[in-house]
Order: C-alpha cells, then structure tokens, then sequence
C-alpha cells in the first residue's frame, strides 16, 4: 500500500515511512491510494472470525508487507489483550465500552498497536526515533503506556496546564524512562501547533528523526477500525441490521476510522460525530463555511479542539463534496449541562454511570433517534468515569469506582517540565540529540 500527502500528492511513502515520518515533508496528512474493498470470502466468514482474525484482514492491505504477516498477527495479539463489551441500554440503544484497555480510554488499541510497529520498524537502528505527541487528555495516557520502555524510542508528550483531568496528569507524567511530559502554559491548540512547527524546523529534523503518535499518524488511527468492526460482528450475530455510531469527536480520528470501514463495505448506514462547545464542524454541515475558532475548556476535554486535523481525510473519501458527505454523517454540539442533564438521565433511567465523553455521544444519539425512530445507534463510550472523577461525582452525586490500573498511580510522584513557548520546546528536542 502507498500513501501520498493530502497537499501533494507527488509526495508519496510507504506504510513504514508513513508511520516513521508521521506527517509529509509538506506537513499534509498520509492518505492511502486506494480504498480496498472486502471480498466476498471476508463477508460470507464475518461474523465467525475471531476478533483477532478480522482485525489481521482489515489492517493487513493498508500495511502491505512492511511487516510480515505472522509479526503483524504478534502486533494485533498484543494490540488486542482486552476486551470491548456492547450493552444494550434499551431497545436498538446501546454502547460500546471502549475503556477496559491499560489507560482507560479508547486510544490504548491505537498507541498500543503504532508502538508496536514502530518498534519493529526501528529493531537494530542505530538511529534514535522520537515521537513527539500534543494531547488533550487522553492520548498522552495511552502513548505513554504504549512505548513505554520500547527501544530506541523516545516520546515527548505535550499537555496544556490546567486542562486534563487529574488522574490524565497522573497516566502521563508518572513513567520517566523514555517519557517526557511536558506541561504547557496554553491550550492543546497551542500544543498542537508547536508540534508542527518542530516537524518544519530542519535545525531540529536534521539532527532527529521525529514521529507523531497523534492520530494523525496512520499507524494511530486506521487500527480505531477495529472495535467498530467487534460491534458490527456481534450486532450481525445477533440478527441485527442497519447499524449508526455515535462518536464523541475532537481531532476527528476516531470517526474517521469508521468511514474507512463504511467506504471498505461493511454496513455501516450512518454516522454521528457529538462535540461539545467545540462546534466548528458541526456549524460547517450547516453554513458550508470552515471557520477558525479558539478552542473552548469543556467537561469533556479530550474533544477541546478548535479545527479537527483529521476532518480532512474524511473530505477526501467524499471527494470534498459536503453534500455527500451529508447523506452519511450528522454532527451536533452540546453544551457542558446538557451533556451534565445525559449523565444524570442515563444514570436514572439504568443506572450506568458515562463519563462527559459518553454523555456527548449519547445525546448525539438521542438527537438522532429523535429523528430516526427505528434507528439502531451505538454510542462509543470512550473513557472510565473514574478519569474525570470530579465532573462524575459532582453530577450523579455516587461514588465512582477506580481500577486498580488508576489507583496504583495516584501516589506517584508526577515528573513533568513546565513551557511557554516553541523556543523552550525547541531547546529540550535538541538536547536528546
């Protein structure tokens, strides 16, 4: 499989140099060529394919034979170590828990499956690789669980001060090792954009090999397929038809990799990307118009970003016609006590405690259902509640369980460095050299 760049596309790669590159020499996102198309063997067998059989055959034609097959199945073995239950709340409602992995949240199958390839990647390379992230919560977490002591990697994570939860601060600043958290005085916006600027910086890029771990990365985002491919498989077992996801969405990674499944033929009838106050696409679905907004603090601070990167790949599947696109996906933003109003609801009515992600999806569901009666919908819930222990407590009034996953962290000592500006970051990238 080859990629180009979605600003050239003269400027191609392979999987690896996707993956090792993170970004094109002319900062656009990698794209693959060709969308393949599952075969009649793959979806006559669907439903009896183990998870980590359907899993090989989704990934396998976007990593071509960069990775042999038998380490690709090691890859997805290890990749896959936990499990993603559907619950059904009420007829045709359900949602998919997305957080029984090692960080809680929906990023630990992504990061868990790029550390592994690039880890493979980078097996008796002399040459350090450095991954560099920007993170709004939840990614920092799950990357730096996924490379955590891999060799010849190094990861710096960036995180806005102030604005991740207390337990996110704790799932990234507590490795050391081959971990850099560092805390910046700004948004993840500002992360964001000091991420890019040290991929453009050749003082830096020439004497660093640098990756992202964000989902821009495809090794990052393509494998999110996967647990939207598990509930499809149990869905179709259960004689089910006509499916709809509802997807909490901030850098728009997650719903893209629903697409990706859509366009490759599984069935897929719609999809919903839920925002909090950080409405830029859902006004574009409206107006037509992108406009560039500062990103806004919410209760659900994985989604606080002001313009998705990822939403651009989705215009290319649809050729960049909105019309298109709208036939297949419906966007909604909800504010902080509307998504508070869903926790209290959901918690009422079955006694389920969703975290503000959760919640977002699941009025991004109702709203649809509103609309759609008999629709069959499937709210992602991407985070443990315990994650965001404060905003869950305060609303329901319960005491929220934590994991010994969590509990095992919190009196750890945390380990960060504090910036103001790309200067400051630019300075601690040299000094790995």
């Amino acid at each position: 499989m080859k990629y180009f760049s979605l600003h050239n596309k003269e400027n191609t790669a392979s999987f690896k140099e996707a993956v090792i590159n993170g970004i094109a020499p002319d900062k656009g996102l990698y794209f693959p060529f060709e969308i393949p198309k599952l075969d009649k063997d793959f979806m006559d067998n669907f439903s009896t394919l183990s998870r980590n059989d359907l899993a090989f055959e989704l990934i396998k034609p976007f990593v071509g034979n960069d990775i042999p097959a038998h380490k690709l199945q090691q890859i997805i073995a290890e990749t896959l170590s936990f499990d993603f239950p559907l619950i059904e709340l009420e007829n045709n409602n359900y949602i998919l828990e997305l957080f029984h992995g090692p960080t809680l949240a929906f990023k630990d199958v992504g990061a868990r499956f790029m550390a592994r390839c690039l880890g493979y990647f980078n097996e008796g390379n002399k040459e350090k690789v450095c991954v560099l992230v920007a993170t709004s919560g939840d990614t920092g977490g799950a990357v730096a669980d996924g490379f955590y002591g891999v060799e010849g990697v190094d990861v710096v994570i960036l995180y806005p001060k102030g604005r991740v939860s207390a337990i996110q601060e704790k799932q990234l600043t507590t490795f050391g090792g081959n971990i850099q958290a560092v805390e910046v005085n700004g948004s993840f916006d500002d992360c964001q954009a000091m991420v890019k600027t040290a991929f453009l910086d050749k003082e830096i890029t020439s004497k660093l090999k640098l990756t992202s771990a964000n989902s821009i990365n495809v090794a990052r985002w393509l494998p999110q397929m996967f647990y939207y491919a598990f509930a499809l498989q149990e869905l179709i077992k259960q004689g089910k038809k006509q499916f709809v996801f509802s997807v909490p969405s901030g850098n728009f990674g997650n719903i893209c990799a629903a697409f990706m499944l859509k366009k490759m033929g599984l069935s897929i009838k719609h999809l919903i990307a839920a925002c909090n106050a950080n409405d830029v696409i859902p006004q574009y679905m409206k107006t037509g118009i992108l406009e560039e907004k500062v990103s806004v603090s919410t209760i659900s601070n994985a989604m606080d970003v002001a313009l998705p990167s990822n939403f651009v790949r989705i215009m290319e599947l649809y050729n960049g016609n909105l019309d298109l696109l709208k036939k297949d996906l419906s966007s909604y933003s909800f504010s902080d006590s509307e998504t508070q109003e869903m926790m209290r609801e959901i918690y009422t009515k079955h006694s389920y405690i969703l975290d503000p992600h959760g919640a977002v999806a699941m009025l991004g569901s109702k709203t649809y259902r509103e609309l759609n009666k008999e629709a069959l919908v499937v709210a992602l819930e991407t985070a443990h509640p315990c994650k965001f222990i404060d905003v869950v407590e305060e609303t329901l009034h319960v005491k929220t369980t934590i994991p010994q996953a969590v509990e095992k962290i919190l009196n750890k000592e945390k380990n960060s460095s504090e910036i103001e500006n790309y200067t400051q970051l630019k300075t601690k990238l040299l000094s790995l050299v």
